[in-house]
């Protein structure tokens, strides 16, 4: 699927081996069907969306296509994705049920987003989706 006909953006840290991981593996899962990727070193593309530097810096951001002041971030973004793949809202739905699991989620994410390049290690170059 083209970046023309993906409903969604997914912008992502094409530096962090760990956030291209995710990527493959999506991209692998979608087949082109929800999303397309770009790498927020991507700083022109991501100025067409007002997206800077200082925002990446907060975590993933997935954007509606169709409607792009439409944006979650971060953990959000990741719950997000994972709602629009099949079965996905069922386990989202049962994740946001337990008590006390989206907090946890969220200040789980934080720790992996600040900690990404120590714990899983920075890559020489910028992954760039096919």
């Amino acid at each position: 699927m083209s970046e023309n006909t993906a409903k969604y953006h997914v912008i992502y840290d094409g530096n962090c081996n760990l956030c291209v991981t995710f990527t493959q593996l999506l991209e692998q899962f979608d087949r082109g069907q929800l999303f397309n990727y770009i790498p927020m070193q991507d700083r022109e593309n991501l100025a067409s969306f007002n997206i800077t530097p200082q925002d990446c810096e907060m975590g993933m951001i997935l954007i509606d296509r169709n409607t792009p002041k439409k944006r979650w971030q971060g953990s959000d973004a990741a719950e997000e994705i994972t709602r629009l793949l099949p079965m996905g809202e069922l386990f989202v739905n049962a994740y946001r049920a337990i008590p006390g699991m989206k907090w946890f989620g969220d200040r789980t994410y934080e720790q992996i987003r600040d900690n990404r390049y120590q714990w899983f290690g920075k890559r020489d170059s910028t992954y760039h989706p096919r």
